[in-house]
């Protein structure tokens, strides 16, 4: 399996630095925060020459929501993930991570009213998609539709919801990611939505039941990774987590090396 990671507070600032440690603790890759790649581009391609280790994806790095309740802020945020693709197409990214929106808002949480119809919704989602799916061809790269959990996010909360947007807008260039911990709160089977999604499933993030760093909760990663060789699955697998421990370095490490042995 090819593990990457994205950053963590303990990694290194410096961008050089960041990669050979990276690299040190035995990733394969590294997702990187868009904004952070865009803004130091050059850096960034002298690091993956060094180490050799590649920018997989970013996340993150831009300030509007593909599905934004404000159409403003929704226009800036597809003009900067246009960019963040372009820079990833630079340094041979696969694609960028994109949920509907979080922290926008929820139905389960008040005022539990919506200021955009349901429908409302779906029309925003589905017009900033089709421009990305555009964008994607261009710089042959890949729109991964994340579903968060329903805490954070009222619009796409399972697979299903993702493999929906994508067939009923004829995307080409739009593929969709599973996080485990967000899967682990909206799906019936974990392995069950992979293997019924295996064949748009494009990228993954990981983390434990509760957040925290693979291996310290509940979650039975062998089995989850066994679904994804099962299924032939050929993308990476992202640590999303924060990090629970005294010695966060050490826990990080001995969480990776537990992964190594699913």
């Amino acid at each position: 399996m090819k593990i990457a990671t994205q950053n963590q507070a303990f990694f290194p600032a410096n961008i050089l630095e960041k990669f050979r440690y990276i690299k040190a603790m035995g990733f394969d890759g590294y997702e990187i925060d868009g904004k952070l790649l865009v803004e130091n581009l050059s850096e960034v391609k002298a690091a993956i020459a060094e180490t050799g280790l590649p920018v997989t994806t970013a996340c993150g790095g831009y300030d509007g929501w593909i599905g934004d309740f404000i159409e403003e802020r929704r226009l800036k945020g597809l003009h900067q993930i246009e960019g963040i693709l372009e820079a990833l197409a630079a340094v041979g990214g696969k694609g960028i991570i994109v949920p509907a929106a979080w922290g926008m808002f929820t139905f389960r949480l008040p005022p539990m009213t919506s200021p955009r119809s349901l429908e409302g919704d779906r029309q925003a989602v589905s017009a900033s998609l089709r421009y990305l799916d555009d964008v994607a061809a261009r710089t042959g790269t890949t729109v991964f539709l994340e579903p968060l959990n329903r805490y954070q996010d009222h619009m796409i909360n399972t697979l299903a919801d993702a493999r929906r947007y994508i067939e009923e807008n004829d995307l080409k260039h739009v593929q969709i990611i599973g996080d485990f911990y967000h899967m682990n709160i909206e799906e019936d089977s974990l392995t069950g939505a992979l293997h019924d999604n295996r064949d748009l499933l494009g990228h993954v993030h990981i983390a434990d039941n509760h957040r925290y760093q693979p291996g310290s909760g509940t979650l039975d990663f062998a089995a989850l990774f066994n679904q994804l060789r099962q299924d032939c699955y050929q993308g990476y697998v992202v640590y999303e987590c924060r990090v629970r421990a005294d010695n966060p370095a050490q826990a990080y490490q001995d969480s990776l090396n537990f992964l190594r042995e699913c």
